[in-house]
Formats: structure tokens, sequence, C-alpha cells
């Protein structure tokens, strides 16, 4: 307690430039546990950059721990072989736009040249802005889609997908050896925008990345005549912009926003938690839906990286999962473009191991490579750079992941909800102009491929005593992985962080992916179980995959599974 009553004391004395903290810190000069929780680690830096609540300590984001992380990508840069300019972005977030100036201060402070954009923008324009401008890294302000108590920092490397593990810990080795007061450079923002060290980005990167998500369109000239009708919600973001533009681009001319969401607004007053993955979020557009009676609600989470919809089903709306959505437009992009003669020779399409293996059928029926990566976009866009590297970057036709994030084209290597959201808009009105609504697209998708449910289930271990259980929880499924779960067999356990599969009688091989803390159960009936603890939040994450003659069979087997794998794991 010593050390954390000397470190909250050296704080109040000299966090000063934000007026907030010494008012948090001196809100806490009674609570030890307060007092504990703010600084008894640092806030940890990874391949995801730093994430956490908004505050003052060591263990928050504030302007101090942004300032830090700055200057050891900084020092990064400068001790060789990157290019000495980074481009910035932030999203709506609580002190995003100041997070964004601060770290543009500390750059220009160090002699990097930094290219920021005037507003705020999605995530997967900060990638096209590193590529675009020939930027040695990019940082982009934002904490996705948590709750509005949290903001990020997020770090992207030359070739504009997010740092590398070995760039990462690069980076933080340099964030380790300095004093968070006494060794960070800085200059006034506005003295450095007078001298040409910090500039804005201009309207033509914006229009030029536009233009790239536009050429991903197949069939955009029946959109006009389509008579599609969306209601559309940013949940307060940075999509509001780009994505109205490129819906009105291609021709959709009936949009109505929600308009308690349609405002940049970092407290996101109507939902909580603004995560198009989950019905609370939406539930503003769903009541919209009840009287405009569009044919889709589209949702983007705040950063505009991730896109979620529902369609009419009836007298209701039903909620697509991000696997359905991602298998729907693998399966629209490899049936239209083979039908166009645009389909590349020797075709590749990529996903995350928690993603749906109904992806794998559906490549198989078209001809498709499909390779699998670990959990993380930034794998997705490795592949379209291994592939440019080979001067083969047209092999790529469409990467995703489970949780609502998709990219065509390989002209941003993050996933993007402007392009997710242009091709989810033209594939329904294609779809609606041979009578196909999109419910009926996924049942004969399903009656094709067979029904593949998928679930994920968070276990929320916030604090110190929290990251601790996830760490026991993780050692006691290595020591003694189950034989069985829900009744049903374990075939083989893949154990990412050793890189070896064992199966069920013994026999192993070794997992060519990076090491990773995440276990796979693969069982009986083409079912699995995949358990990780989150990079960017105090959770630990459960994926069920369960296959049925019908949905309810699938349903029904996933909810035995979980049963019996929530008690194995304590909770």
């Amino acid at each position: 307690m010593a050390d954390i009553q000397k470190l909250y004391d050296l704080w109040l004395e000299k966090a000063v430039a934000d007026p907030d903290l010494k008012t948090e810190l001196e809100s806490v000069a009674d609570d030890e546990d307060a007092k504990n929780d703010r600084f008894y680690r640092e806030l940890e830096f990874g391949t995801g950059g730093l994430r956490g609540v908004i505050g003052a300590g060591t263990n928050r984001l504030n302007v101090y721990t942004v300032k830090k992380a700055t200057q050891g990508l900084a020092d990064y840069i400068l001790s060789g072989g990157v290019e000495k300019s980074v481009a910035i972005a932030y999203d709506s977030r609580i002190k995003s736009d100041y997070f964004a100036k601060s770290a543009a201060e500390v750059l220009a402070a160090n002699g990097i040249k930094v290219h920021i954009y005037k507003e705020l923008m999605p995530t997967p324009m900060l990638s096209w802005a590193v590529r675009a401008l020939g930027c040695g890294a990019g940082i982009v302000v934002t904490a996705s889609h948590n709750p509005a108590k949290y903001n990020g920092y997020k770090v992207y490397g030359s070739d504009g997908c997010q740092l590398t593990l070995e760039a990462a810990n690069a980076v933080l080795e340099k964030i380790n050896s300095l004093d968070i007061f006494a060794d960070v450079k800085s200059v006034d923002f506005d003295k450095a925008v007078a001298d040409g060290t910090v500039s804005y980005i201009e309207d033509n990167v914006i229009d030029a990345y536009i233009a790239k998500v536009r050429e991903q369109g197949l069939h955009t000239d029946l959109v006009a005549s389509s008579g599609l009708k969306v209601v559309y919600t940013p949940l307060n973001g940075t999509g509001n912009k780009p994505v109205r533009r490129i819906l009105k681009e291609i021709g959709v001319k009936d949009v109505v926003v929600v308009p308690e969401q349609e405002n940049p607004d970092g407290h996101f007053p109507t939902c909580p938690f603004p995560n198009p993955e989950i019905e609370e979020a939406l539930h503003c557009g769903l009541e919209l839906c009840k009287t405009e009676k569009p044919d889709l609600l589209l949702a983007t989470d705040p950063d505009c990286d991730r896109v979620g919809i529902a369609v009419p089903d009836g007298d209701h709306y039903e909620l697509f999962t991000g696997n359905e959505v991602g298998a729907l437009l693998l399966e629209y992009i490899c049936k239209e473009r083979i039908a166009l003669g645009t389909m590349p020779k020797n075709p590749v399409a990529v996903k995350t191991i928690v993603t749906t293996d109904i992806t794998k059928a559906i490549c198989a029926k078209y001809g498709v490579e499909l390779r699998e990566v670990l959990t993380g976009f930034k794998f997705i866009g490795e592949q379209i750079g291994f592939l440019e590297a080979k001067g083969e970057e047209n092999r790529y036709i469409f990467g995703f992941e489970e949780s609502y994030g998709y990219l065509a084209g390989g002209y941003v290597r993050d996933k993007d909800a402007v392009v997710a959201s242009m091709l989810i808009c033209e594939m329904a009105a294609f779809y609606r102009t041979k009578g196909i609504s999109l419910i009926e697209a996924r049942k004969r998708m399903y009656d094709e491929y067979g029904v593949y449910y998928n679930k994920l289930e968070n276990f929320t271990c916030e604090g110190a005593s929290g990251m601790e259980r996830m760490k026991e929880i993780m050692a006691g499924l290595r020591a003694n992985a189950p034989k069985t779960i829900g009744g049903v067999k374990v075939l083989a356990v893949a154990d990412y962080k050793s890189g070896v599969k064992t199966a069920a009688d013994g026999a192993t091989e070794a997992i060519t992916l990076p090491k990773s803390d995440v276990i796979t159960f693969s069982l009986d009936d083409a079912a699995s179980v995949i358990i990780r603890p989150s990079g960017t939040e105090p959770k630990i994450k459960v994926y069920y995959t369960t296959k049925g003659a019908d949905k309810d069979a699938a349903v029904k087997l996933q909810k035995a599974l979980s049963a019996d794998f929530t008690k194995i794991l304590g909770f």
C-alpha cells in the first residue's frame, strides 16, 4: 500500500494538465480500494494498444498514459527502419479529440511528421490514411464498442494493420524505460500546426478512400431502382457521414437515420453498450422500424469498423449474427463474381478460428481457398499483406470475423463497416429485385449447407482479482482438460499457447499459427468450444459452434454444452 500511496501523492502533485484528474484523485483520497485500482498496475500495452477506463492513475486512460505511450512509439520510430511520419484519427468518445491532439504534440516534439484528420473518422479510414500517405505508423483513439467509461489508443504499422506482436513488444520496451512525468517531450498543438510538423488530412484522401470502397461493389447499378429502404444508426459515432455518403452514391435513396443516435456523443445516452452485436444497442432503431417499415436496419459501432443488421420477418425485425451476415456476404460475393466473370484465379477468403465453419462448405462449393487465422482482424489484414508481397493481392475476395467485422478488397487492412454497409445494402437490393428477402436468402443457405449455430458467452472478471481468476481458469483447463462437455465427447484439444493439438488418443500435432492464449475443444457432431481471455476487456470469452438438422436442434445442443462448460469454469 505504501507504493500505491506514493504513486497517488506523485500524481496528485504532477498531474495538472487535465483538471479532471486532480478532481478525481481528491475524491478518492480516503478510499484505499479506489486508489489501489487506479495504481496497482500500468495500463497494458499490447497488439491492441491501450484500452481502459478514462480517469486518473497508471491503470487508467488519460493524457499522461497516452503521452507516455506516444513517446515510446516515437522512440521506436526514431530507432530506425520506420518512416518518420504518423497518421492519427479519433472517434466520438469522451476526450478522444484531446488524446489525439496530445499524441500529435508528443510526435511533433520528437520531430516526427503528423497527419491528423480534421474531425472524427472511422477506424478503417486510419488504416487507409497510413498507406495512402506513406506513413510509418498510425494511431486511432477509440474503444470501439465498449461502454462510455472506456477509451483506447490503437497503433498501426506502415502496412495499415494493427501492430504485430514483435513490433508491439519493441514499442512496449521503449514505453517501459520512460518516466511518465519526466521523459515525455511535448509541444503546443497549434504551434506544431503553424510550423507544419502537424498537418490536417485533406478531403482528397477521404474521397480516394470512398472511391476504393465503391470499387468493391458488384451490382451497385441495380440499387437505385430496387426500392430498398434503410433505417440507419451510427450509434452516436463516426459512421454518420461516410456511411450515408456511400449509400447515397450507390443509389440508396430512402435512408432514415435514428435521430437520438445520429450525432456524435461519447456518453451514448440511449445505448449504454454501443455494440451492434446486442439488441439493447439497437432498441431505438428497432422502435423506428415499427413506423418506417424498412427492408433493413443497419447499425455501425462508434468507430465504424463493425456493422449489425436486423431484417423484417413477418411483424418483427430479426437480428442477424455476424456469422450469418458474413456467410451471406461470402456466398453473394463468390456467386456473383463468378457470374460477372470477375472472380480471380485461385481466390482466397479468410476467417478467424472462432468464426462459423459454414464458410468451409461455401468455399468448397465455389473453389475458394479458405485461410484460418487467430482472433483479431490484424491477422486477416496480414494475409492480404502476404498476398500483396507476392503480387497476388487481387486473389483476396473477402474476410470476416464473427464479431461483426468484414472486409472486401485490400485497400485497407482492418475491418470496415463502410464497405460492409455498402455491400449489405447492395446484397439486400439485389435479392429484392429477385423477390428474395434476406430471411429467405438465409434459409436457402442453411437448406444447402446445414444449420450452423454459433454463440458467444462472456464472463466478466473485473479488477486485479478478475485478472488472476482468468489466468487460473486457463491454467486449470490446460492441466485438466475435460473428456466430455455436455455429454459430447472431446475429440481433440488445441492449445494455441503451447502450439500443440492433442487428440483423445494422445496423438499430437503442431499448430502452425502464432502462440496465443486460446484453447479449442473439438467435439463429436461437428461441435466445438473455444475459450480465450479478451485482449481488450476484463472478460473471458467462450465460443460455441453446433450444427443441426434445424436451428432448434443446434440451439439445444449449444445450451447443453454451455450449461456443462459454465460449471467446469466455476461460474
